[in-house]
């Protein structure tokens, strides 16, 4: 199964980024993204990949314990940016950052100590995906010009999840994958 750790920003969250992403898609070009639905917004901590299920149950407990050391903490969605000069649309987090960042390294260094290849070593930056482009690049200047204004509500990210991300199997272009947590884990000593 093709998994991921994540932060799910709460439905509060989503609802306040759903207005911001409604005045995006009223953006001259905007039908040259592919936009990423509510239930597709979270924090990649770690992509896995595709992790045989053998592998799971040693996983689970490894970031069930990455959670317990990680106390909760503070983030908004704030502003916004692009990846591969219009490829990527995103928003970004401020907050305690620096605790969203070791909770990745957390997730990661859980997957590596469960036998799982972490080759891909990045910096962390957190983001949050909202559109990709369909085909060529977009000049995403206007999608990011708005988003410098954005901030969301603050909320206290309270759990850690491992997602399973279920690809598109039906060809019809623009299908989204659907997210599905497998499993969630409070963050905290008393979680």
């Amino acid at each position: 199964m093709r998994l991921f750790a994540a932060v799910l920003p709460p439905a509060h969250i989503t609802h306040d980024l759903a207005a911001e992403v409604a005045e995006l898609r009223k953006l001259p070009g905007a039908d040259a993204l592919r936009w990423t639905g509510r239930p597709g917004w979270h924090f990649t901590l770690a992509f896995y990949g595709e992790v045989d299920e053998a592998v799971v149950p040693d996983l689970s407990a490894r970031l069930e314990r990455a959670a317990r050391h990680t106390e909760p903490f503070t983030l908004t969605l704030r502003g916004g940016g692009q990846f591969g000069h219009g490829s990527t649309v995103w928003t970004g987090a401020a907050g305690e950052t620096a605790t969203l960042g070791l909770l990745a390294e957390r997730a990661q260094a859980a997957a590596r100590r469960a036998g799982l290849p972490m080759t891909e070593h990045r910096a962390y930056r957190p983001h949050l995906t909202l559109a990709r482009s369909r085909k060529d690049p977009v000049d995403a200047r206007p999608y990011t010009a708005l988003l410098a204004k954005f901030e969301s509500r603050p909320w206290t990210v309270a759990e850690l999840a491992l997602v399973r991300s279920n690809l598109p199997k039906s060809g019809i272009p623009g299908e989204q994958p659907r997210y599905e947590p497998v499993a969630r884990w409070p963050l905290g000593r008393s979680g």
